[in-house]
């Protein structure tokens, strides 16, 4: 036997050894996750990177090599996105919510107070200080932040969240449009397709104000679903957000204080 058959011979053995395996798990799918729910999961955050954020710095914990300002990293996986290519996504939920925040100090827990829906009335009761951030009566700010949930595409399509606030809040207005502008001709004429049948590209961009620079999202469409594996993935996710059964865990406020810098 010369060298090219016994090659051949070897990566036979492997995919023989591969089909094998695959079977096996195939055979006991699911077994041993029969105890974990929403509750025991972390949903991933897909986050736009700034001078500022904790994946830049070497000297934080939360430091990624070769992470830069304007990239995306998706907070659970640590996975790095270019962000002038950007990431494609399958929209599936959008809600609005308002996140109360604690100033950091000796008294915060480093966690949200509490998070308010957007048909609250809680914001009536807020005052603009000079930092123009909404004052609730006991001293703590809210965040008007809109959460849209996603499927973000890939060798294997995954859940994600994207959360937009302060001045992305303007281009959630603006993806919000595009996703309800859509029409499609149907039997009983024009209808406007659920979320999730269109497939969205997520760049980011460069901003400035008075206040500064940084990264930010750009949103443009890219065409409809045309995988039905993918868009059953997409439909069972947005089913699962529509009956509360997604839970949300928002960053640090600490976090929420280096990102905040120039917005």
């Amino acid at each position: 036997m010369n060298q090219e058959q016994r090659n051949m011979n070897q990566v036979q053995k492997k995919e023989e050894a591969g089909a094998l395996a695959t079977n096996l798990f195939e055979a006991d799918a699911n077994a041993g996750s029969q105890n974990i729910t929403q509750e025991d999961l972390a949903l991933p955050f897909l986050k736009v990177l700034g001078q500022l954020s904790p994946e830049i710095n070497k000297q934080d914990s939360k430091f990624i090599s070769a992470a830069e300002p304007g990239m995306i990293v998706n907070s659970v996986t640590k996975e790095l996105y270019d962000g002038a290519k950007g990431i494609n996504v399958i929209p599936v939920h959008y809600e609005r919510q308002y996140v109360e925040w604690q100033d950091r100090g000796t008294a915060s827990t480093g966690a949200p107070v509490a998070i308010h829906s957007a048909g609250s009335d809680i914001v009536s009761t807020t005052t603009r200080d000079k930092s123009w951030k909404d004052r609730l009566p006991n001293g703590n700010y809210l965040e008007n932040t809109a959460n849209h949930f996603v499927i973000l595409m890939g060798k294997s399509p995954s859940t994600a969240l994207i959360s937009m606030k302060a001045t992305q809040l303007k281009i959630s207005r603006k993806w919000n449009s595009i996703m309800m502008g859509l029409k499609l001709q149907g039997k009983n004429g024009l209808f406007t397709p659920p979320t999730y049948s269109h497939i969205y590209n997520l760049k980011t961009v460069q901003m400035s104000n008075d206040k500064g620079t940084w990264f930010g999202w750009d949103v443009s469409k890219v065409g409809p679903v045309t995988d039905k594996g993918v868009y059953a993935i997409a439909k069972n996710f947005a089913e699962k957000n529509n009956k509360g059964l997604v839970k949300v865990k928002h960053g640090s406020e600490e976090e929420q204080k280096q990102k905040s810098f120039s917005l």
